[in-house]
């Protein structure tokens, strides 16, 4: 096994058949939620933004005490639709990085440096592998097979590869989203595992039992099924698509929506101060002292005016069009 400083290589594509049972303890594959709840729910919760247009207005307040190196960083990240924007980078980037965090709980970053062009740029690494002791960043590569088409498959053998701290940049759950995911999900499991149940039932046939379904209530089946997701997506607010909708009111379905937005809005701003720290420290590689601030403007929807679009609730003040409006429509 060799341990030397390295940049990080890129092992989304990584195969579980590659993997053996030693570097299976150390490098979690990353794979994305299977289910249909749960693919439904991460798919909402990552859409932090719902409004397409915002009538030319800034998304994003930036503050720097140097604008060009800002310009720099935001413009060297390697991104899905290459957004021409400083207002767009931001946007996908806070989305892409919700994405990651919600599925894996984590989000990577690490900097390569193009020394002939003076350089940085940024690409998302899997967090497979990754650990941080001792103050140190580490990948850990496990055995694996390269494949060529010009020769024969060549052997690799295991690595732990020392990151340059300075380069990498990490992203965590907030500790408040994280502890709600983690109680809804584990019930949202259990209802995917069994949500065909019904239709796979096969009861066994006795003697005294001919015809043991006529004796099974659906209803009740499906009613206790609708009862665990309703209980498990309290805290978070997630409505099931409105699944269960008919059985409440109007006014608790709108208590529930402020919820949501609010949990996706505490998550969109957390990852924007995480991103303005990890890009004041990556920027320090062109100014020594650089700093940057990134923070959500008026044109996007705020926790402080859900908060009191709450209390007008609580107060009858408020229509539920208005709130279904700006839950949606910002």
């Amino acid at each position: 096994m060799k341990i030397f400083k390295a940049e990080p290589l890129h092992l989304h594509n990584l195969n579980d058949e590659q993997i053996g049972l030693v570097d299976r303890l150390f490098f979690k594959r990353e794979q994305m939620t299977q289910g249909f709840y749960r693919r439904m729910f991460d798919e909402d919760f990552a859409r932090l933004f719902h409004s397409i247009n915002h009538q030319g207005g800034k998304l994003f307040n930036i503050t720097s005490n140097d604008d060009g190196v800002t310009q720099r960083l935001l413009g060297n990240f390697k991104m899905r639709s290459s957004p021409h924007s400083v207002d767009a980078t931001i946007r996908e980037l806070v989305e892409q990085i919700a994405q990651s965090l919600i599925h894996f709980g984590r989000a990577h970053y690490f900097c390569h440096e193009d020394r002939e062009q003076q350089e940085i740029h940024a690409v998302s690494i899997s967090a497979g592998g990754i650990f941080s002791p001792f103050g140190k960043i580490i990948q850990w590569v496990p055995k694996r097979k390269g494949s060529h088409w010009n020769r024969d498959d060549e052997e690799h053998g295991r690595e732990i590869r020392i990151l340059d701290k300075s380069k990498v940049m990490l992203f965590d759950m907030p500790k408040l989203i994280k502890y709600l995911l983690s109680a809804q999900n584990t019930t949202l499991a259990v209802l995917d595992k069994h949500k065909s149940a019904d239709v796979n039932l096969h009861l066994q046939v006795t003697h005294e039992n001919p015809n043991p379904t006529k004796n099974f209530n659906f209803l009740v089946w499906k009613d206790t099924q609708e009862r665990a997701l309703f209980l498990a997506t309290r805290g978070t607010g997630w409505n099931g698509r409105q699944y269960y909708s008919s059985k409440l009111s109007n006014f608790f379905e709108c208590h529930s929506l402020i919820r949501f937005r609010r949990n996706q809005l505490l998550l969109r701003d957390d990852i924007l101060n995480q991103l303005s720290d990890e890009l004041s420290k990556v920027g320090k590689y062109y100014n020594a002292k650089f700093s940057v601030k990134i923070s959500s403007t008026s044109e996007l929807p705020n926790v402080e005016y859900l908060d009191e679009l709450e209390m007008k609730l609580a107060n009858e003040e408020v229509g539920f069009d208005e709130i279904s409006d700006y839950c949606y429509k910002h």
